[in-house]
Order: structure tokens, then C-alpha cells, then sequence
């Protein structure tokens, strides 16, 4: 899937800044990139991860849009204020996180916006990273419209009793039941959250249910290993663990 484009073919895209509507009816940014195309084409929800609505998932929405899809990644921390994507972050910290329903009412939003694009072709992913892969599976088994869900090494999915918060009422995997599309899980062996055996949890749940899954699990790395800019970044498995991802969506999102 990588670099696997024919280099004669047109390419071009548009990424913005724009606003829909978010959870409680609130306006909030989004970064919206999409092909230059006449064709119809998939949407692609980007859950941000807990450093924020960062340059990262800039970056990250226009790669998915160079393979083919329209990309939206909602600013969940809206509510939060100005700054820095790091001061952002912060304050959102600070509060106790951002509350669950308020990530849903986004996503939500942003599920809407896409299935409405004139050009759209009637499905949609979403994709969320650390924290992004904890709300990508309560997206997957809450929310409507969502034809294939990418948690990447959400930590906070298995969750006791004791780690539950006002802000996360509820640990994910209490949801699975409702989880209504296939579902692609990318993990490091050497991660501390999710730990090795709460994704053996997971998957325990998952298998006991009949659901649609495929995790891959990798040794030799931890939490966050597409994050190129950070030491926990793993070229091999990062780029292994891409190609898992693009020939996921293309399966599920543009095979008819």
C-alpha cells in the first residue's frame, strides 16, 4: 500500500481549517483535508490523541487523504480555548479530561459532515491514537454510521472500577457488545497502557461475542510508535503497522 502510487497519476488535495457542528450543538474547528477528485471517495474520521489537535494529526490527515480519502479531524478540546496545541492539552489535563460525551458529540458531528459531502461514497472510518483509540472503540460501539473503526494502542479501554472518572463514566469495553463494524487493533508488546493483558482482555471479550477483529501486536515496541518525532517512534513496525491500516480501510471503506 505505501508507495505504491503510479508515479504518472494526478494527485492534488485541499486541507482547511473550517468549522461544524460539534456536541451540544457547538461550533467547533476541524482540519478537513480531501483529494482533488471527481470521484466519489470514503471519509476518514481522525480521532486527535492527548498531546492535542497537534501538527501531528495534520500531517497524519493528509497522508490518509494522499491514499484517497476525506479526511476530518475534529479539535475535541475545543472547549479549552486558545494556544498552543500543547497549552491546550494542558488545560485540558487540568479539568480531568475532556468529558466522553462531549469526544462523542464531536465524532457525531464529524460522522455527519462527512456522510453529507457531495463527492462521499456512503462510508466512513474512524481512527484515533492513545487516547484517540480509547474514543475510536466507543465511537465503533455507540455511535451510528461508522463502517470500520482503527484503535491504535488506546490505552483506557479495559479499565477497573478505580480508574473510572466523572469525565469516563464508563470503561469502553463495557460497550462492546454494540460494536457494529470490523475493527482493527495496532499494539506494542512493551506498552504499559494498554498493557499486554488488558489487549488479551479485549480480545477475550471481543472473540466471546462474535464480533469482527484483527490485532496485530508488535514486539520490540511500546506506546505511540508512529510518532516519528518522539524516541518511542519504531520505523519497521510503524510502516508494517501502516500498511496494516491502509489495506483496512481500503477493504472496508472502498471495495464494493
Amino acid at each position: 500500500m505505501w508507495n505504491s502510487f503510479n508515479v504518472s497519476d494526478y494527485e492534488g488535495m485541499i486541507a482547511e481549517t473550517i468549522r461544524i457542528e460539534g456536541h451540544d450543538g457547538k461550533p467547533i474547528h476541524a482540519y478537513y483535508s480531501r483529494p482533488i477528485t471527481e470521484k466519489e471517495v470514503p471519509g476518514i474520521v481522525l480521532i486527535p490523541h492527548m498531546p492535542g489537535w497537534d501538527e501531528w494529526c495534520r500531517e497524519t490527515a493528509r497522508r490518509f487523504t494522499a491514499h484517497g480519502y476525506s479526511v476530518l479531524c475534529p479539535n475535541i478540546y475545543e472547549d479549552y480555548g486558545d494556544g498552543t496545541p500543547a497549552e491546550v492539552a494542558a488545560r485540558a489535563k487540568e479539568s480531568g479530561m475532556v468529558p466522553d460525551k462531549d469526544v462523542m458529540g464531536d465524532v457525531k458531528g464529524s460522522l455527519a459532515f462527512l456522510h453529507n459531502q457531495a463527492n462521499a461514497n456512503g462510508k466512513v472510518g474512524v481512527i484515533g491514537m492513545c487516547s484517540g483509540g480509547r474514543h475510536t472503540f466507543l465511537a465503533a460501539a455507540t455511535l451510528d454510521g461508522v463502517d470500520a473503526a482503527v484503535d491504535c494502542w488506546g490505552g483506557g479501554v479495559v479499565a477497573s472500577p478505580d480508574q473510572l472518572t466523572p469525565a469516563r463514566p464508563v470503561a469502553p469495553i463495557d460497550y462492546a457488545v454494540g460494536l457494529g463494524c470490523p475493527l482493527l487493533g495496532i499494539f506494542g508488546n512493551d506498552d504499559k497502557n494498554p498493557k499486554p493483558e488488558d489487549v488479551d482482555k479485549l480480545e477475550e471479550v471481543l472473540k466471546s461475542l462474535g464480533k469482527e477483529y484483527e490485532f496485530y501486536r508488535y514486539d520490540g515496541a511500546g506506546h505511540g510508535i508512529w510518532y516519528y518525532d518522539k524516541p518511542m517512534y519504531r520505523q519497521e513496525q510503524a510502516m508494517d503497522s501502516w500498511d496494516r491500516v491502509l489495506e483496512f480501510f481500503e477493504r472496508y471503506l472502498k471495495e464494493t
